[in-house]
């Protein structure tokens, strides 16, 4: 099958590999879209440590069952699934027993520790699987599953206050936008400086302001949420928000963070970051992606682009989404 491998630094690229088969518990998609993610930059850039070798990315997978392996019990040929970052944990540490899947020290995830959907097929833990809105085509579809689900979880960890800022403006941040929306908030969106575009594009998804991460917000914010990976925005945000708010960091990765006065912190104001997902954030934030419904903005490329649009990311040339179609 075609594949998108990468074999370590500067070793990106389409190949045949051979075709992967299901195991014990496990079902074989035929892919039909994948999103690209910041964190596939992360890997490939080695700001993510220790990935397996040669790997195949992608961890926003839509896809249909092509075969299952022993011991399946749900799924049968011909379900259309989707397939998010978390792809096993072990169900027995203290984490897991608690509802903390994401934080279980045994967790794999999709397109890191095992091979993801940037290939013709990928094969998947049954368990992993999610059931996919039935409104949303595949490329639409993609996005949802971890630019949505990480936007939602970290929507939720910043609580319930009414004007919200968002700082960084691509894949999660539009449809994080839109919930908030739906949710009654006040979004206040964060760009690169001089993002006329980006800027344009998160006030027509309902932004009631929009402007660069060097402006300052009009009137304080009661939370932040940080998708951009960029360490020095942190004490930008603090400031950005009033006593009792709170600044959340979505991104699995980001720069370090610059010293700052505790006047910045004080006055009850909160730190904190968002780990991966949990299956159950999986099923709520799916059925609510319907409920609304979300509408996401995608780019459909060929799996042969998907080199050159993984660069498109990294330079900030992507409105909402880039999604591979096979």
């Amino acid at each position: 099958m075609r594949a998108l491998l990468f074999e370590g630094r500067g070793r990106l690229g389409l190949v045949d590999i051979p075709r992967p088969e299901p195991g014990p518990g496990q079902v074989l998609l035929a892919v039909s879209a994948c999103g690209l993610c910041r964190t596939d930059l992360h890997i490939v850039d080695g700001e993510l440590l220790h990935p397996k070798l040669p790997l195949v990315l992608g961890h926003q997978v839509v896809g249909t069952v092509a075969a299952v392996g022993p011991g399946c019990e749900v799924l049968a040929p011909g379900r259309r699934v989707g397939l998010s970052w978390l792809a096993r944990t072990c169900g027995r540490c203290r984490d897991c027993r608690r509802g903390r899947e994401n934080l279980c020290p045994q967790a794999l995830f999709t397109g890191y520790h095992v091979d993801g959907g940037l290939a013709e097929l990928c094969v998947a833990d049954e368990r992993a699987c999610l059931e996919v809105p039935g409104g949303f085509p595949a490329a639409q579809a993609a996005p949802l599953l971890c630019a949505g689900l990480i936007g939602y979880r970290a929507l939720r960890a910043a609580g319930d206050g009414r004007r919200l800022g968002i700082y960084g403006f691509g894949a999660a941040a539009h449809i994080l936008c839109q919930v908030a929306r739906h949710q009654g908030r006040e979004v206040l969106a964060f760009t690169r400086p001089g993002d006329r575009a980006g800027q344009a594009f998160a006030r027509e998804l309902g932004a009631a302001w929009a402007g660069g991460s060097d402006e300052a917000a009009p009137g304080a914010l009661d939370a932040a949420i940080l998708f951009a990976p960029a360490g020095e925005l942190v004490p930008v945000a603090l400031r950005a928000v009033a006593p009792g708010g709170r600044v959340v960091c979505a991104g699995i990765h980001m720069s370090d963070v610059p010293s700052f006065p505790y006047a910045l912190l004080w006055g009850e104001r909160s730190l904190a970051s968002v780990a991966n997902l949990t299956r159950a954030d999986g099923v709520e934030f799916l059925e609510l992606a319907a409920r609304v419904p979300l509408r996401t903005v995608v780019r459909e490329i060929a799996l042969e682009e998907a080199p050159r649009a993984l660069e498109d990311l990294r330079a900030g040339r992507v409105r909402g989404a880039a999604v591979v179609v096979m």
